[in-house]
């Protein structure tokens, strides 16, 4: 499958925009939090999950997704939410629990809605599986176009909603692919600790569907082994199991002490960064610096503007707590 330059530097801006968004995220996260690190102070409270590193899952496999397609994504949203086009003004104030917020504020960086793309995640490991085989599912009785993708980490896949959704996928020939996003730590326990399988997509020969492995967090693999997969989904193949190794290069939550990790992991997985590897190779395929750096300072002006947007919006009156939410059997508008 071919790669169009057109498409190389889209991967590479969105991995920019999706990084330095974070990094600013992270700035602005600790604030009022320290020399005391408390969860609640701050302009953002809360717990805060940066996918920095795991850039390239995002943008080789939603460079193939469209608004009609559906996304339903982890506790670890950023990079997808950026990748598959959810408002970033307005997901930036819902992180900062803003009123002008995609939910109003409601759900925070963990649950992240936008209907105008399809797009939703969940803190609950492997919660966004089922919803996901129901969106195909919809799309295949009502014959409208359309995949979905269900992102999942590796711990996700020792979840009992992983097998039954593989299960009925496969049953009922759904166009959903699951792509499990292999960081190596499901919070502070390795893999090798957790499951009894050395990579996750064998599994998918349970479920008689194809299984497919990526290594080496490659954007350029991914998005070639991504196509394939969502390829097939749309003409009606069914459904795929892919596994990305990738990694975090920040701890599992901002706060985390990381003393889990090996002596020399973290310098290790820094020295492998993908944003810097995928500007070499688009160096070395003749795109110049000039351009490159124009894509950065776009990437600065779009995250400047969310960051502005979201601190000038205002917070939801209190009296607004109990609407668009279930309370005593009744809905409130």
């Amino acid at each position: 499958m071919l790669i169009s330059r057109e498409t190389k530097l889209w991967m590479y801006k969105t991995m920019l925009l999706s990084r330095r968004f974070e990094e600013t995220i992270e700035q602005i996260y600790l604030e009022g939090k320290t020399p005391a690190f408390n969860m609640a102070n701050g302009p953002i409270p809360g717990e805060m999950h940066l996918s920095n590193g795991q850039e390239p899952v995002a943008v080789g496999v939603c460079a193939h997704l469209n608004a009609e397609d559906i996304v339903t994504a982890t506790h670890r949203p950023h990079h997808q939410a950026i990748a598959k086009g959810v408002d970033l003004k307005r997901m930036t104030a819902e992180i900062f629990g803003k009123q002008t917020g995609l939910s109003g504020g409601r759900g925070g960086h963990m649950h992240i809605f936008d209907t105008n793309v399809n797009f939703g995640c969940s803190g609950i490991i492997a919660q966004g599986m089922g919803p996901a085989c129901g969106a195909a599912l919809s799309r295949k009785m009502q014959n409208k176009p359309g995949v979905a993708v269900s992102f999942i980490g590796e711990g996700a896949v020792n979840q009992g909603a992983f097998h039954e959704s593989l299960n009925l996928a496969a049953l009922w020939c759904l166009p959903v692919v699951f792509v499990v996003e292999d960081n190596a730590w499901g919070i502070s326990v390795s893999k090798q600790d957790s499951t009894a399988v050395a990579r996750n997509d064998v599994r998918a020969a349970a479920y008689d569907m194809p299984g497919h492995f990526v290594e080496n967090n490659d954007p350029l693999v991914i998005y070639k082994v991504a196509g394939d997969a969502i390829d097939r989904a749309r003409s009606g193949g069914g459904p795929s199991l892919i596994e990305i190794e990738t990694f975090r290069l920040a701890g599992h939550f901002m706060g985390d002490a990381e003393a889990y990790r090996p002596d020399g992991e973290k310098a290790f997985l820094e020295s492998k960064d993908p944003i810097p590897a995928f500007r070499k190779i688009l160096l070395a395929e003749g795109t110049t610096d000039v351009a490159l750096d124009h894509l950065k300072d776009q990437v600065e002006e779009q995250v400047s503007a969310a960051i502005a947007f979201a601190r000038e919006s205002a917070y939801a009156p209190a009296e607004d707590a109990l609407t668009q939410v279930f309370a005593q059997g009744e809905y409130h508008e």
